[in-house]
């Protein structure tokens, strides 16, 4: 069901969806029936196998890439290589007892939990992970990706008013201070690629980054105009919370901000959204300045795209690591001030120069 020949998909041979392939198996191609049970066993699929890497990256590959980074011995006494931990660390947060602190707003501070986790789960939707691995394909793909991404914001001044603690409604601040700083420079960057690109589809973007650019390699957008992948990785760290941008949960200065006051399964959920954000924003980089579930050279497939897209995400998670491992906290003053002063003025100046270099090739 998930066969996948590693191709991008482009306007004349557009692959069928993900949802259409399922009702096809089961002989309901082009009913309601078919078109229901496709959509929900696709995102069943999807999000099974985004909550998997979760579970492998947050407890586990977390510990072993920091510990590989600072010189330290991992988790390896549970299970080969230690991957039992992710057994054990279920188990242990999940049989924890919900503490719920005297005179919280109830129904926002229970919320707050499930929009930070499910507003990442929603962008994977209309992401192109190979050949006919894609639940949708929307003309304005990658503005729902953005739109959804950004709910998270919500659920985080949610926990961080709701938990009736100062610390936490710190946090729930800077969270907020943070993405209005940087999301308006990740937007803009990403519409820089949209000029290059001509639409908002991610396949028809995919698409795009597969002509020839020099010495064999395909156009990646991030061979084609590097500062703008440079822009919009520095962008996603701090929309991903990670050095040197993690000053909303800052435990040397403000506990675990806004959640500091959760515990048991709701601390597992805004661990949970803290990561699949992380691979949400591997995809969106993936699939704007990496091709995609392509290989980076013209002609070549050693793999098959799905697993080109795997090692991408991935990719960018261990420079999230990588960040978190090597670079220090920026007080908040100095976070708005890179954000917008810097990020915004630079990711400007990008679109500008990339707006009058597409209209005089064009």
């Amino acid at each position: 069901m998930l066969q996948d020949g590693g191709n991008a998909t482009n306007a004349s041979a557009a692959p069928q969806m993900l949802p259409d392939t399922i009702a096809g198996a089961v002989g309901l191609q082009g009913t309601l029936l078919g078109d229901v049970l496709g959509s929900l066993v696709g995102a069943a699929l999807i999000g099974t196998l985004m909550l998997t890497m979760t579970a492998l990256a947050g407890p586990w590959a977390k510990r072993k890439i920091t510990a590989a980074f600072t010189d330290r011995i991992a988790v390896n006494r549970v299970g080969p290589f230690g991957l039992l931990i992710i057994v054990a660390d279920a188990v242990r947060l999940l049989s924890k007892e919900l503490i719920v602190p005297d005179g919280v707003d109830r129904p926002a501070w229970d919320l707050a939990p499930l929009v930070i986790a499910s507003s990442a789960l929603l962008g994977f939707a209309v992401i192109p992970m190979g050949n006919g691995i894609q639940l949708a394909d929307p003309e304005v793909g990658l503005a729902y990706v953005f739109a959804v991404a950004s709910i998270a914001s919500l659920g985080l001044v949610m926990a961080g008013y709701a938990s009736n603690n100062k610390y936490s409604l710190l946090g729930g601040l800077r969270a907020v201070a943070q993405n209005l700083a940087y999301e308006i420079p990740l937007v803009i960057t990403g519409a820089s690629v949209v000029i290059f690109a001509g639409t908002l589809q991610m396949s028809e973007i995919v698409a795009a980054q597969t002509e020839s650019f020099a010495f064999g390699l395909k156009s990646w957008y991030a061979f084609v105009n590097p500062f703008a992948f440079l822009l919009f990785l520095v962008a996603n760290l701090a929309e991903v919370g990670r050095n040197p941008f993690d000053t909303p949960e800052a435990p040397t200065e403000i506990v675990a901000g806004y959640q500091t006051e959760y515990s048991s399964v709701y601390f597992v959920l805004i661990y949970l959204g803290e990561f699949i954000h992380i691979f949400l924003g591997g995809a969106i980089i993936a699939t704007l300045f990496l091709g995609g579930p392509t290989s980076p050279f013209v002609g070549v497939e050693i793999l098959p795209g799905f697993l080109w897209f795997v090692i991408k995400i991935w990719a960018v998670f261990l420079f999230t690591q990588w960040a978190r491992s090597a670079l220090p906290r920026v007080r908040i003053d100095q976070l708005i001030e890179i954000g917008w002063k810097g990020m915004l003025v630079l990711s400007f100046a990008n679109l500008v120069l990339t707006a009058v270099i597409v209209g005089v090739i064009a």
